[in-house]
């Protein structure tokens, strides 16, 4: 799948969009023709957000759900988590999993790549990562958390007017730092390559390796962060994408559901639809 040029983006507010079990009929006469290939974030989609983010564990109850989907379907996981670590969390051979956004990226039988270009920001990452902890390391709950291609300044736990400090401490490390730029998502500020790469990218570049044709797959985008309106967007008019929950800006997504619960059951209905199908 090439990436749309020059394409118009409808947003909407997210209590704009329309609920997924509104449309179920709807949904289930675009998956009659063709297979969905299903795209999920991993926080705030497949395990509630917390506190810590090494708390995030996957329930076994979503754990069983994405193993019976994944053997009727191509599922991947597509995450701002480093790739080891959502895979470790995740923890299903099967999957396939795009770890920093997308520039980190395993399959089954041996896939491995990371598209993008990101390696050249690795010293720029570096100092910028020591820089972080010299500014903000004394603000209490304030978390530096680096990935390999990405380091994330949670500021969930900081006090309301310590934020600021925050806020203006990445802002002044990224000035230094050009091979770098800005990516908000929820209580999180990023620092990444400063690269045109992106969640949406890295969907097309998946279903382009793993060798889905267009015609014949409905790429489903299910993400409820700023992160994912990448994907949302890349996928408009061309795809399902569903938003769960809300953030803070409108939405390209196109339905939405309320939680993670939400997620776990639209899965589970989504297995059986492709089993029913296929006559499985």
């Amino acid at each position: 799948m090439q990436e749309p040029k020059d394409k118009n983006i409808t947003l909407r507010e997210a209590s704009e969009l329309p609920a997924v079990a509104d449309w179920k009929d709807e949904l289930q006469q675009k998956l009659k023709s063709k297979k969905p290939t299903v795209f999920l974030d991993y926080d705030g989609c497949l395990s509630p957000i917390v506190k810590d983010p090494a708390k995030a564990v996957l329930s076994e109850e979503m754990k069983s759900v994405l193993q019976e989907l994944a053997k009727v379907c191509k599922v991947a996981v597509v995450s701002g988590r480093d790739r080891q670590n959502v895979q470790n969390l995740v923890n299903l051979d099967m999957l396939y999993y795009a770890g920093s956004h997308g520039f980190d990226i395993t399959g089954p039988d041996g896939m491995s790549a990371e598209p993008g270009g990101a390696k050249e920001a690795l010293p720029a990452l570096d100092r910028s990562e020591q820089e972080l902890q010299e500014l903000i390391g004394n603000i209490a709950g304030a978390q530096v958390e680096r990935k390999r291609y990405a380091i994330a300044v949670h500021y969930r736990n900081v006090a309301d007017e310590e934020v600021d400090k925050v806020r203006n401490a990445v802002d002044e490390v990224l000035s230094n730092h050009k091979e770098l730029k800005k990516g908000l998502g929820k209580k999180i500020i990023e620092l990444k390559p400063n690269l045109d790469w992106h969640k949406g990218k890295a969907v097309l570049w998946l279903m382009e390796a793993i060798g889905l044709k267009e015609e014949e797959v409905v790429p489903m985008y299910i993400g409820d962060d700023i992160t994912d309106e990448d994907a949302f967007a890349t996928l408009q008019g061309r795809g399902i994408t569903i938003l769960v929950g809300e953030h803070d800006d409108k939405t390209a997504a196109d339905y939405s559901l309320e939680d993670v619960e939400d997620v776990r059951a639209f899965l589970s209905d989504l297995t059986q639809t492709i089993k029913q199908n296929q006559n499985v």
